[in-house]
């Protein structure tokens, strides 16, 4: 059986455009992806955004509101990943593990190559942004 790896991710939004970042590392370097990473053992999936978003980023954010769980299939493991609709509290965006970041409109959303879970509510989000 495969492992089940949990992560949480933002679905950060200003002026009707959402942030995302092109992983600098690992298996999927240069893939784009919505921020966040592991849930960490007793943690909830917003204390874990929370988190990591501070340690990547350098920033605060508020949680809005659950956007919902995406359930991927990747060879190596099973991706089990929290999305929540967010907005920055405070400070601003610092590239830590980031190669790079952009802020997209709906137009641009299909412009980066997603990695294959984020890429699955490419479309939902279009419709909310």
């Amino acid at each position: 059986m495969k492992k089940t790896v949990r992560v949480a991710a933002a679905l950060i939004t200003r002026d009707h455009r959402i942030f995302a970042t092109q992983r600098g590392y690992g298996e999927f370097k240069d893939g784009w992806e919505f921020p966040g990473g592991k849930i960490e053992e007793g943690e909830t999936s917003r204390q874990a955004l929370k988190r990591e978003i501070r340690e990547e980023l350098e920033m605060e954010i508020e949680l809005r509101s659950f956007f919902g769980t995406v359930e991927y299939e990747y060879p190596e493991f099973h991706l089990s990943m929290d999305c929540w609709w967010a907005v920055i509290s405070n400070g601003s965006p610092v590239l830590l593990e980031h190669e790079s970041a952009r802020w997209l409109s709906r137009d641009e959303l299909h412009s980066v190559n997603w990695l294959p879970a984020d890429r699955t509510i490419i479309d939902r989000i279009s419709d909310e942004l």
